[in-house]
């Protein structure tokens, strides 16, 4: 039974990029493990907290992920 997991800071994803997230991870994992397992893969969306995570010892915002995928 595979758990995946995936953490994300919150409000940078809309409720359907979380329903697609969860749909493809769980087409991934099946095209590894087989369709049979399908039924029991599960896949967890946590949102972190704005400015709760940080890469290289600076926080992260909402605002500064929005502005990386921005460009």
């Amino acid at each position: 039974m595979p758990l995946v997991n995936v953490k994300v800071i919150e409000g940078v994803f809309t409720s359907e990029q979380k329903q697609e997230m969860i749909r493809k991870l769980t087409d991934t994992m099946v095209s590894i493990e087989g369709e049979n397992m399908r039924s029991v893969t599960w896949v967890v969306v946590e949102e972190v907290k704005s400015g709760d995570w940080g890469i290289g010892g600076t926080p992260l915002s909402t605002e500064d992920v929005k502005n990386l995928a921005a460009g």
